[in-house]
């Protein structure tokens, strides 16, 4: 008998970039398939030759952001209330919720963004984005910048370990924080520098 797993990998082998775009979909819309599964095996078939990046990538992006908005929308109008009494019948957990209402709670909509990048969080953001009532269009601004880096590294990372791409899906997690550091560092070095340059004009100006 086949797993879910391998059920989802006969259903990208044989519908391609639709089928990314359907179980990416599915993922941002709070239904537990890691994107490291669906996102790692498209990165093998464009290893493969059967699939472009930029395809896969669209597609993927696609998905997530039709499978977040439903989310969000979820959120919006039913609210916490309706999610964590109707929730576990589509697989949500509710301590997945509360850990994305943490974060939310802490970092506002930049939570939205941050949190693309983190296991189990990613999957979960938009519904305290919804119950928030934050502007849709802000929304989908986070969601797209903090999406689109997550999905080309995951298709690249797939397509660079061709066929030991499975590795993805047993250090998913770990390869989710220290991307989410690297990301934290670089960003941490462009602001010092972009400080240091503005303190260089000022003394400049001054002279």
């Amino acid at each position: 008998m086949e797993s879910v797993s391998e059920i989802f990998l006969g259903f990208i082998d044989t519908w391609g970039y639709m089928a990314v775009a359907v179980l990416m979909g599915m993922e941002n819309a709070c239904i537990p398939i890691p994107s490291e599964l669906i996102l790692g095996f498209a990165g093998y078939l464009i290893f493969a030759g059967r699939m472009s990046f930029a395809g896969a990538l669209c597609f993927g992006m696609l998905g997530g952001m039709l499978g977040s908005i439903f989310a969000y929308y979820v959120g919006h109008r039913g609210g916490r209330t309706f999610v964590d009494r109707y929730g576990r019948y589509f697989f949500i957990k509710k301590s997945h919720v509360d850990m994305a209402q943490h974060w939310f709670d802490r970092y506002g909509v930049r939570a939205v963004f941050f949190s693309r990048m983190l296991p189990i969080v990613r999957t979960f953001i938009s519904l305290p984005a919804g119950f928030a009532h934050v502007d849709i269009k802000r929304f989908l601004f986070y969601t797209f910048i903090g999406s689109l880096p997550w999905t080309a590294l995951i298709l690249g990372a797939g397509m660079m370990l061709g066929e030991s791409w499975t590795l993805l899906t047993e250090i998913g997690h770990e390869a989710s924080i220290a991307f989410v550091v690297i990301c934290v560092l670089l960003g941490a070095v462009l602001y010092l520098r972009h400080c240091h340059r503005k303190k260089a004009r000022g003394d400049a100006d001054a002279e």
